[in-house]
């Protein structure tokens, strides 16, 4: 047993074992991608920038019930309702989301009846100053808008598991 262990020692088989470990390891191509032109693939179930939808008529989708508001448990969410102009249908007049206090748990998305409020597949939204980012409703539902197409494959493709 002793024999075994010094011969073991003196030609430095954990050493030599390990080095190849590392050289197979160090030709092999890299899993890592060349972020900002390269992007991997996305879950249906991502949850990125908040997002107000539209029917396809152009008409808004939320009807103001509140629950997203207060399902929130960051309190990041701020409605406002209102009758509406030409038909006196209740819908938001305010709808603020203070992403600084968004801690991206998809309730909203989860508790809003008609599917108006929903976390697109946007991750890169860096800003420069805090107060871009408090979104309004404006801004919410341009960003329903500009990520209309990609929202609505992924809550098909996310529909069989709900």
């Amino acid at each position: 047993m002793k024999l075994s262990q010094v011969a073991k020692s003196f030609l430095l088989k954990e050493f030599v074992s390990g080095f190849f470990l590392a050289m197979r390891y160090f030709f092999k191509a890299k899993p890592t991608i060349n972020y900002p032109f390269e992007k991997g693939a996305l879950s249906p179930r991502f949850r990125g920038e908040h997002a107000l939808r539209r029917y396809p008529s152009g008409e808004e989708r939320c009807i103001a019930c509140k629950l997203c508001e207060a399902i929130c448990p960051a309190q990041a969410i701020t409605i406002e309702a209102g009758p509406r102009g030409n038909d006196g249908t209740r819908r938001t007049t305010r709808y603020d989301i203070d992403m600084v206090k968004c801690i991206y748990c998809g309730f909203c998305q989860e508790a809003c009846p008609v599917d108006a409020i929903v976390e697109g597949p946007n991750f890169e939204f860096a800003t420069e100053t805090r107060e871009e980012l408090y979104f309004s409703k404006e801004r919410l539902l341009a960003n329903g808008d500009r990520w209309e197409r990609e929202i609505a494959r992924n809550i098909a493709a996310d529909a069989p598991y709900r």
